[in-house]
């Protein structure tokens, strides 16, 4: 099964690499890259044609103008041509090289549409430090409501449901993974796992963990997401949803010290 990866970079030259040979180190074999360069003026764009050739044909390299984070990965979905689409961020990287064959191994032997699993936030400077750890769960109807979502970096699905239901939602400017999920998995219904091992170490400082203001700007869009999708989230919901969290990093931390 060929898995496509999507990933956007702009003036990723300091995280990028790792991003690659993460991607290169996988034992299953039967993937594409398509990275979605937003124009950098650093040396992203040098850095990834380097490795390109140890791709072996498998890397696609687009670099235009882009209107953000979630246009770039929708141009990446588009040009995708796997059976099922994953998208890894220029300052992420795989959690060891049997991701993608434990992504192969449920999707082929499952009626499962998507999969997902659990995350680790480490520290920019420092990845081998654990800062929050994300423990997912299988999904059950009206989760959502209840704060529940997948982590969207471990998030994969097949390229149909893409092409049936629609990419990111662009409007949504720091929570468009959120609206996307929200409507595959609990407007939709399509079919779908948890797969409880790790599939991602994620640095700390993105767009959505970057500051207060946007983790306070993706709850506003989550809120309008339920919405529109005709949920109504309980005067409680944003701290029903951030509580997790809390406990995530307490555990963490709990981690560290192990």
């Amino acid at each position: 099964m060929k898995i496509s990866i999507i990933t956007a970079t702009y003036n990723s030259a300091a995280t990028v690499r790792d991003t690659l040979e993460s991607i290169l180190q996988q034992t299953h074999q039967d993937w594409e890259l398509i990275i979605e360069d937003g124009l950098s003026r650093d040396d992203t764009l040098s850095i990834v044609r380097e490795y390109e050739p140890r791709s072996q044909g498998r890397m696609r390299i687009f670099s235009e103008k882009d209107n953000g984070l979630y246009d770039a990965m929708n141009r990446g979905i588009a040009r995708a041509t796997g059976d099922v689409i994953g998208i890894l961020n220029s300052d992420d990287f795989f959690h060891d090289e049997h991701v993608l064959e434990d992504i192969n191994r449920a999707m082929e032997n499952q009626p499962i549409d998507c999969v997902y699993g659990d995350l680790k936030f480490v520290q920019a400077g420092n990845t081998h430090r654990v800062v929050r750890i994300w423990k997912g769960s299988q999904h059950e109807n009206g989760a959502f409501l209840r704060g529940w979502h997948p982590a969207h970096p471990t998030f994969y699905a097949r390229r149909k449901c893409f092409e049936k239901y629609g990419s990111f939602d662009t409007s949504f400017a720091v929570s468009a993974d959120f609206e996307l999920m929200l409507r595959f998995i609990e407007v939709e219904g399509i079919r779908n796992r948890y797969i409880p091992r790790y599939f991602v170490k994620m640095r700390m400082g993105g767009e959505s963990t970057g500051s207060l203001r946007n983790i306070l700007k993706g709850n506003r869009g989550i809120l309008r997401a339920l919405h529109e999708h005709g949920f109504k989230p309980s005067t409680f919901f944003v701290f029903r949803r951030m509580l997790p969290k809390i406990k995530a990093s307490i555990l963490g931390r709990l981690h560290l010290t192990k």
